[in-house]
C-alpha cells in the first residue's frame, strides 16, 4: 500500500483558497505562481504527485524561466511523468500565445472628451435599430472605454434597465465613470419622463458607489440628445 506525504495529496483534497484554479477566481491571476499556472495548463498530475507539483519539476528542469520553458519540445515534456502528448501540447500553445501577446499592438481605448467622442462610439450601434436597447459604457479615470455592454433589449417603444445590472459590471470592470445610451427608433430626441427619472435614479445610485454617471445620450438616425449638455443630468 503506498503512503502519500501531505504535500502530494491531491489539489482536490487542498482547502478551496490554496487550488490554483479557486485562487484565480478568488485573488485574480496575478496572484499565482507560474507553478501554480501550468498546474492549471495541465489540469491533473500524476498518482504519485499533485499537478502544482509536477509543474514545480517541469520549472526547475528550465531553472524556471519562462523563456526556457517555451523552447522545450513536446517530446522534452512527455519524458515527465504524467504528461501525455495533449497535456504537452496545451503548455506549448499557451506559451506560444503569450509569445505572440509580446509582439501584439495594444489596442488604443477611446477616450471620450465630449458627447460627440460617446456620440462616436455607439452610433454604429444604435442608429439605425428598428427596436429599442440600452447600453453603458464604461469608463476608467482618464474617460477611457473599457467596456461597452448592453443592457437590455425591447421593442418599439421601450425598454427595461436594471440599476443593479449596470452597477454589477461597473464594480467588476473598476469603472470609475458610466456613461448611459439608448435609441429612439422614432427618430424623436425628446427624453420621455420615463427618460430623465431612469437618469436620476442611476446618477443618484452612482453617487454612493463613487461612479460617476457622465452622461446620458439618446440616439437615433438623425443624430443625439446629450443629457449632460442640455443640462438635464
Amino acid at each position: 500500500m503506498t503512503l502519500y506525504t501531505e504535500n502530494k495529496l491531491s489539489i482536490k483534497s487542498w482547502a478551496e483558497e490554496d487550488r490554483p484554479r479557486e485562487k484565480l477566481l478568488q485573488k485574480g491571476r496575478q496572484s499565482l505562481t507560474n507553478a501554480e499556472l501550468v498546474a492549471i495548463l495541465i489540469g491533473s498530475g500524476s498518482r504519485e504527485e499533485s499537478a502544482v507539483d509536477l509543474s514545480k519539476r517541469i520549472l526547475q528542469s528550465t531553472k524556471n524561466n519562462l523563456n526556457e520553458l517555451g523552447k522545450t519540445s513536446l517530446v522534452e515534456l512527455m519524458k515527465f511523468k504524467g504528461i501525455g502528448e495533449a497535456k504537452a501540447i496545451t503548455i506549448c500553445a499557451a506559451l506560444e500565445l503569450g509569445r505572440r501577446r509580446q509582439n501584439a499592438d495594444i489596442l488604443e481605448k477611446p477616450q471620450i472628451k465630449s458627447s460627440h467622442d460617446a456620440h462616436q462610439v455607439m452610433a454604429a450601434i444604435l442608429a439605425d435599430l428598428p427596436h429599442e436597447e440600452f447600453w453603458v459604457a464604461y469608463l476608467n479615470r482618464a474617460n477611457k472605454v473599457i467596456h461597452r455592454e448592453q443592457i437590455s433589449l425591447g421593442g418599439v417603444a421601450g425598454t427595461v434597465v436594471d440599476a443593479k445590472i449596470i452597477f454589477k459590471k461597473a464594480l467588476e470592470q473598476l469603472a470609475s465613470g458610466i456613461i448611459l445610451f439608448h435609441n429612439h427608433p422614432s427618430g424623436n430626441l425628446k427624453p420621455s419622463q420615463a427618460d430623465i427619472n431612469i437618469t436620476k435614479k442611476l446618477k443618484k445610485a452612482g453617487l454612493t458607489l463613487d461612479i460617476n454617471v457622465l452622461d446620458h445620450l439618446i440616439i437615433s438616425e438623425r443624430g443625439y440628445y446629450s443629457f449632460a449638455d442640455e443640462g438635464v443630468l
